[in-house]
């Protein structure tokens, strides 16, 4: 399968197999996001593997809308870590986390449905709750979640997945 053939196919998965992801498929997943350009290559990014009980349960009861998932991945950012560009004069001190995470993010994304694992991106929540429930360090930054897993027998793209604009709306040449 082509890149364009994966990144084509590839939709938010809302109906999700009770059966756990092996340690293996996460691994490999894990890794692809730590082969991910960052600004600088600082890596940043901070990624909490949510598989436990105790831990989905905390992911539930914060994102309403998690699908039951068996996995989540709550991706963050060191703020402490993100390189910052002192050159910006629109942006005062920039700072690429939450950019840095997004790629990790994306790449995670396209390596878990390579493998198979569907998933579904989501950012419907409170960054604050999030911190305070997984107890995570002042400096790291919630920017998303995936709900993840194997699609279930009632697994198919929304109606709207491949309804795409044309190039000429979002691309502007200068």
């Amino acid at each position: 399968m082509t890149f364009m053939d994966l990144a084509k196919s590839r939709y938010s998965e809302r109906y999700f197999d009770p059966r756990p992801v092996e340690r293996e498929k996460i691994d490999k997943i894990l890794e692809a996001g730590r082969t991910s350009p960052t600004a600088c290559n600082y890596q940043p990014q901070r990624i909490y593997v949510i598989q436990s009980e105790e831990a989905l349960k905390k992911a539930r009861s914060i994102r309403v809308s998690h699908f039951n998932a068996p996995l989540m991945m709550l991706v963050c950012y060191d703020a402490e870590t993100a390189w910052r560009n002192p050159h910006d004069r629109r942006y005062d001190n920039y700072c690429s986390g939450e950019q840095d995470a997004t790629i990790v993010a994306t790449t995670i994304m396209y390596q878990a449905e390579e493998l198979g694992v569907h998933s579904v991106w989501l950012r419907g929540f409170d960054s604050q709750q999030v911190a305070e429930a997984f107890s995570l360090p002042k400096s790291h930054v919630p920017v998303m979640m995936f709900a993840m897993g194997y699609p279930s027998d009632k697994s198919k793209p929304s109606p709207w997945h491949f309804q795409r604009k044309p190039l000429n709306e979002t691309v502007s040449e200068l």
